[in-house]
């Protein structure tokens, strides 16, 4: 039998394990259920959602990072499938929602890039779930706050709720807001394979025993310490200050992601980083980072531009041949009134990154506190490693460069000179 002191409905088909009984019993506003995987976490959130759909108007949402993810075989979707079709709740595909009999509904939903999270700007909801939280940046999660409300004289809490194993994007502020986090605001509440017997505990193992070291403590020890280390930057050489002397000399420099992001896929990503240099030391002020198409390219470089002030010389690293000079031309145009460059990139990633990892080792490279801190010391920390973005440290790379180094006396695509190309 189900535990009594939990909330519970007949849209629910079985009885929850111990560990997934103790998150559905939480009345606390936020909580994350993770850890090993194996550990149940997604039925857990599905069972979280489904505990209120017998009040009328109740309202909640659940999350994947694309739709690939949450359409996949046996993800929150198709396992929602599998319970609610011989139950009297209704799905309306084309809204990927499930209606039931009270008026309530549960919505799927993903946010594949930043942008995304204002699609749900006026939604009204008692209950947000993310799966796979490290999936998403912290932005989006808080941003999900806002959603969260209801009528004067509701008795349905208001949940934010989440599952995730270690690794991944958001490792880093996933674990400082839950698992080092001991104030009783955010639970956590840990999960490994041995607490779910629905499971073929052995053969699962076995699977995951073929795994690289790292992902394999990750998934199956649900470690959180255990990540990819990189051999050229430490997150201890970077201290962190509030604010930056004044005067600094300034330079924006872009790394731009040529693939245009799509369902199920994970492109590179467009960086800038905004550096500032006082004598000796080199502050990194701000850090812009997204998975766009060509379109949402231009707008967040042009409209960073605009931020930043035409006092601040924009670099743009160019590819070699004529696709480079054309893309070159192009930006010149747009960004026509301001100090531009295109710089052609030589060497490889790990030669270019040289010597910010040397001024950083000898504590020349400081961050101002920011949102982005965490996202960009976790990409710096595991360059170089497979399989892992390093957009944020070329263009770091490409901006320390460019803000140390002696002006040229002749520029490329330098819009002071308008002659040079072709305006």
């Amino acid at each position: 039998m189900k535990t009594p002191s939990l909330k519970w409905t007949n849209y629910i088909p079985h009885q929850p394990t111990p560990k997934q009984a103790v998150f559905l019993s939480l009345s606390n506003r936020e909580a994350f259920y993770g850890g090993a995987a194996g550990g149940g976490k997604s039925d857990a959130l599905l069972m979280a959602a489904l505990q209120y759909v017998d009040v009328p108007g109740y309202s909640a949402l659940l999350l994947r990072r694309t739709y690939a993810d949450l359409s996949l075989p046996g993800a929150l979707m198709d396992r929602a499938n599998d319970w609610l079709r011989p139950t009297d709740a209704r799905w309306h595909d084309k809204e990927k929602v499930w209606a039931f009999p009270s008026g309530a509904t549960i919505t799927f939903g993903y946010l594949e890039t930043e942008n995304t999270k204002y699609r749900y700007q006026g939604a009204e909801l008692q209950f947000i779930g993310f799966d796979e939280l490290t999936q998403f940046p912290e932005t989006q999660y808080r941003y999900l706050f806002s959603r969260l409300r209801r009528l004067e004289g509701s008795a349905v809490p208001l949940r934010m709720r989440s599952a995730s194993n270690p690794g991944g994007l958001g490792h880093e502020w996933v674990r400082r807001r839950f698992v080092d986090k001991h104030d009783g605001d955010a639970v956590f509440v840990s999960a490994k394979l041995t607490d779910n017997p629905h499971l073929d505990q052995s053969e699962y193992v076995a699977s995951l025993n073929q795994l690289d070291p790292v992902t394999r403590s990750q998934l199956l020890q649900g470690d959180w310490e255990a990540r990819p280390a990189g051999n050229k930057f430490k997150r201890e050489w970077f201290e962190i200050v509030d604010a930056p002397p004044t005067g600094l000399k300034k330079v924006r420099f872009w790394d731009l992601a040529a693939t245009e992001p799509k369902p199920g896929q994970d492109p590179d990503y467009t960086a800038g980083v905004l550096i500032g240099q006082n004598g000796a030391v080199c502050y990194i002020l701000d850090v812009r980072r997204d998975q766009l198409a060509p379109g949402e390219v231009e707008r967040l470089v042009l409209g960073t531009a605009s931020q930043d002030g035409r006092g601040v010389p924009v670099r743009i690293e160019q590819e070699g041949g004529s696709s480079g000079k054309i893309a070159g031309m192009h930006w010149a145009k747009a960004l026509l009134g301001y100090d531009y460059q295109g710089i052609p990139a030589s060497g490889s990633k790990e030669v270019r990154a040289n010597p910010l990892s040397a001024a950083a080792f000898n504590g020349l490279i400081k961050l101002v506190r920011g949102p982005w801190n965490d996202a960009f010391l976790d990409e710096l920390e595991c360059f170089p490693s497979a399989g892992v973005h390093d957009d944020q440290v070329d263009a770091a790379s490409g901006a320390f460069a460019a803000v140390t180094e002696e002006p040229e006396q002749e520029t490329q695509f330098q819009l002071t000179t308008p002659r040079r190309v072709g305006l």
